[in-house]
């Protein structure tokens, strides 16, 4: 025996504390046979004389003997020794309570371990549990220097046939439970050191279920508490556990060894609830939920080796517990690295924004989860909170997420709830839209009793929408999208802004007008582009879309001279089919109604031709363009003659409002009220950009 163990150390080492764990119980105790052999040993082949830092002959001796012969007579010696012989029902109890150990079963069965793993890695971890038991392993590898766990030693405690080795293929490597340390001159040899994972060992001694290697982005879920949550995609939910109990099926049947694994993928915004309907699957399935962070864990600067490592352990987590393990963001991973772990697990679970490159080793059922109903948001806000439902939610197409944060925002008050709901539908783009201000009401807009009638058609199913689509079930006339599209034609100053201002305040909502010089763009492809990101940020943000001079967007298609006429077309086309696919608000002003196309005409649920007000208009225009007092009471008209304005002045009502703007600053120069004097000049100003002249005779003599 070399210098430096302490025999009596050794012999402490090997007394089993109490309440020790059983596999702890089993490694000392072969440790303790295994002590009495090779004391034996030493003792038969070593004189006074041998002793020490030299190489005795005894040791060559037994370095050169027959493997298959010094085997037998080890087992000779644990049959004949007294002590060894008292030592072998220990030790088959010991083994025997090992097996049915449970923070072993699920080791052996989840990571199919084989019993030579088992070994190694029961060993391995006794070392690192008991730190007394590195100088037990000096000593039975008769080397003071080799204080760790080898395979063998592992060989020599439990008897492994000859040539039984654990390399690179292992389970224990393959799943990261325990590895040769790289820094050895042969990681594979029989006397290179092994090391256990410490999320292991943890695991073993203390029954610690998340890998503290994986921080706080991995979490659980239980199924306890996924079943007290409100399901808010029951047919979705349904489907996904009838496919996944039918695959299942169909595997048990064919019992395959090798069957593909399934991904189920649950595609939706941001706060869709695709984390909570996951859970509520893994609780219908009776499995609790790892939930794992790929943006955390698995971003860009991750190394594919290092990515592949935390892979394999989210999904070790999940193994060990049961559990079923679910992905957030997914689609934020380069492919290959789930190409690489792909057979780790029967069933994985994907939370994504979009669909992720399909694989050919799985089998993948995609989900997307729609808009939550009104019904569905109106039944959540009431499973949150008993305060009354606000228009916001039972209106707006909000996600879950969004309903909570204006349901905690409840208790300031109605314009904190709204602000709620805003912030996280309003992420549209200022470099392509423009807010208007919408100061004016139903009272202040003037127009026939006719186009008056039509706008307040568009408001009412602007408004009434989803109760008709959805309680009445009348959403099946609208498969594609279910957006109020209208368009405002007539000739400019008829009022298609102000209408479109009216409309949005009346609904609550914010005007955003369209920027058609950032949205168009002369590079092919690029206008799409600016598209997409228009539509998509505006899907639910809960705003009126207005298209001014629509006709530069949706003009007619041409004849095809050259590639330019190709892709125009293709622009064309492209807005006419995402228009029709919108679910939102979209009004398209235009003087040139001639020049839209044609198949977009058709699309179009409301065509609202506003024309030049008739004399009962602008009468009404020009009393409201004309206060008769200031705000202080001062009056500020003189002589008005209102019928001869309204009968004689053909305008439109921007000609009228800048006509009664003009006088006043008129009339202020001069130090006097507004007369038809003033009137009439700053109307013959405005009449003359049209090319319209006021013959002096017709106005009695009031000069402009």
């Amino acid at each position: 025996m070399e210098a430096g163990i302490d025999v009596k150390l050794v012999t402490q080492s090997l007394e089993a504390p109490p309440a020790e764990s059983s596999f702890l119980i089993r490694i000392r105790l072969r440790a303790r046979r295994r002590v009495l052999w090779m004391r034996a040993l030493w003792e038969s082949g070593l004189t006074a004389a041998d002793q020490g830092l030299a190489i005795s002959h005894g040791e060559v001796d037994r370095a050169l003997s027959d493997p298959g012969q010094v085997a037998a007579a080890e087992a000779s010696f644990y049959r004949s020794d007294p002590e060894a012989r008292e030592l072998l029902q220990s030790v088959a109890v010991a083994d025997a309570r090992a097996a049915e150990d449970p923070a072993w079963a699920p080791l052996r069965e989840e990571f199919g371990l084989s019993d030579t793993d088992t070994d190694l890695l029961s060993l391995a971890a006794a070392v690192e549990l008991d730190p007394g038991l590195r100088r037990v392993c000096g000593y039975l590898h008769d080397d003071a220097t080799a204080c760790y766990a080898t395979q063998w030693l592992a060989a020599a405690l439990f008897q492994w046939p000859p040539g039984t080795v654990a390399g690179p293929e292992s389970s224990l490597v393959r799943w990261c439970l325990a590895r040769p340390l790289e820094s050895a001159n042969n990681p594979w040899g029989p006397t290179a050191p092994w090391i256990v994972d410490p999320h292991v060992v943890m695991w073993l001694n203390r029954g610690t279920r998340l890998d503290p290697a994986l921080g706080r982005a991995v979490f659980i879920v239980a199924a306890s508490e996924s079943k007290e949550t409100l399901c808010l995609y029951p047919a979705e939910l349904a489907g996904i556990g009838e496919f996944v109990g039918a695959f299942r099926r169909r595997r048990g049947k064919s019992h395959e060894k090798h069957a593909p694994a399934i991904e189920i993928e649950l595609l939706g915004p941001e706060g869709a609830g695709k984390e909570t309907l996951a859970a509520q699957l893994s609780a219908q399935l009776g499995a609790d939920l790892i939930v794992a962070d790929a943006s955390l864990l698995l971003s860009p600067e991750t190394s594919l080796s290092q990515a592949i490592d935390r892979v394999i352990r989210c999904v070790r987590v999940a193994r060990l517990c049961g559990a079923i393990l679910y992905w957030r963001d997914a689609e934020e991973v380069p492919p290959r690295i789930w190409e690489a772990t792909a057979d780790r697990s029967e069933l994985t679970l994907f939370g994504a924004k979009a669909a992720r490159k399909q694989s050919s080793s799985v089998v993948r059922h995609s989900v997307e989860l729609p808009s939550l109903t009104r019904s569905a948001r109106i039944a959540f806000w009431q499973h949150l909170t008993d305060e009354a439902v606000p228009a916001s939610v039972s209106d707006w197409i909000l996600t879950p997420a969004e309903i909570c944060a204006a349901a905690r925002a409840g208790p300031a008050g109605p314009d904190a709830m709204l602000s709620a709901c805003q912030c996280g539908t309003q992420q549209h783009s200022s470099e392509l839209l423009s807010a208007l201000e919408c100061p004016y009401t139903w009272d202040d807009i003037v127009l026939a009793p006719s186009v008056l009638c039509h706008i307040q058609e568009l408001e009412a199913q602007a408004r009434l929408r989803w109760p008709v689509y959805e309680e009445w079930g009348f959403g099946r006339l609208c498969p594609l999208g279910r957006g109020v599209t209208a368009m405002f034609s007539g000739p400019s100053g008829t009022g298609k802004t102000m209408a479109a201002q009216v409309l949005a305040r009346s609904l609550g909502m914010k005007l955003l007008r369209v920027d058609l010089a950032g949205v168009m763009n002369k590079y092919i492809g690029e206008t799409e582009k600016r598209l997409k990101q228009l539509f998509d940020s505006c899907e639910r943000a809960n705003v009126v879309l207005l298209f001014d001079e629509a006709d530069a967007l949706f003009g007619q298609r041409t004849q095809v001279k050259d590639a330019h006429d190709r892709f125009a077309n293709i622009e064309i086309d492209y807005l006419l089919q995402r228009m029709e696919q919108f679910d939102g608000i979209a009004i398209l002003a235009t003087n040139r109604k001639s020049d839209i196309d044609k198949a977009f005409l058709r699309r179009v649920r409301f065509i609202i031709d506003f024309m030049n007000p008739g004399p009962t208009e602008r009468l009404a225009l020009w009393k409201r363009a004309l206060p008769s007092q200031s705000p202080r009471g001062e009056e500020l008209l003189e002589q008005i003659d209102w019928n001869r304005l309204a009968e004689k002045l053909t305008m439109t009502g921007a000609d009228i409002t800048l006509s009664a703007l003009n006088a006043a600053f008129l009339a202020r120069t001069e130090g006097s009220r507004v007369g038809m004097r003033h009137l009439i000049h700053t109307a013959s100003r405005e009449m003359a950009k049209r090319g319209v002249a006021l013959r002096p005779e017709e106005w009695g003599g009031v000069k402009s």
